[in-house]
């Protein structure tokens, strides 16, 4: 009996020794002194041509560092779940892969997703859609001219002979792989096309270097490992 009595004192004193520690740890924790805020303001295109009136502009937003992720990204849907949901954009994976959040960011054509916000404080981020391209809403582009341009190739493979499609497998070797490096990791982000002076002007005729590097990936399958399998459109 005294053995028992010793055993659930001891549980009652961990116990009690456990909620001193987690209290103590609540403590220290509702003291510790408030983070100050990082504010930072971004200047954000806004325009929606379908509303009668409204003219092309910028916008600001001050969002709070500390309380957003690292990336442009981040602080666009900061703003659009927290502060404005009328802004528009595009996105998707948040990995770089897909190409949907292409715009200009200070200057520059990149992936917002990619793109880190600039800690500097004292400096606005400015974000304006992909340039020389017509705008459907805020920083979302046109992009039907440049898919256009892209169908127009026929980006695949052609079979010589379709007698035998369906009936056996086309192998290619290592050699003739390594070919495509350096080229099939495009993403059809439009960004290289878009700061391409060549392709603002003369858009309606000059593929630019997205739709024609891809059609270099297509002249790349011509490879002897595949010359009897099939042609690039």
């Amino acid at each position: 009996m005294s053995l028992v009595c010793a055993v659930l004192s001891r549980n009652v004193l961990a116990a009690r020794n456990s909620g001193l520690m987690a209290v103590t740890r609540y403590v220290q924790t509702a003291a510790a002194p408030a983070t100050e805020p990082r504010i930072k303001k971004f200047q954000i295109y806004r325009w929606d041509p379908d509303t009668s009136g409204d003219k092309p502009r910028m916008q600001t937003y001050e969002i709070d560092l500390n309380t957003c992720g690292p990336m442009v990204l981040d602080a666009l849907i900061k703003i659009k779940n927290e502060i404005d949901p009328t802004l528009t954009f595009r996105r998707s994976c948040r990995e770089g892969i897909c190409g949907s959040c292409a715009m200009n960011i200070n200057g520059g054509n990149t992936l917002a997703c990619l793109n880190k916000i600039d800690t500097n404080t004292s400096k606005s981020t400015k974000i304006y859609p992909l340039p020389h391209m017509y705008v459907v809403k805020d920083l979302v582009p046109d992009m039907s001219n440049f898919y256009a341009q892209y169908k127009s190739i026929e980006p695949y493979l052609k079979k010589k002979d379709g007698a035998q499609e369906g009936k056996e497998q086309y192998f290619q070797s290592v050699e003739d792989r390594q070919k495509l490096d350096g080229l099939y990791e495009c993403i059809l982000c439009a960004c290289c096309s878009t700061s391409c002076p060549s392709y603002w002007w003369n858009g309606d005729k000059y593929l630019g270097p997205a739709v024609l590097m891809q059609r270099n990936v297509c002249l790349n399958f011509r490879t002897p490992s595949l010359s009897t399998a099939a042609t690039p459109s």
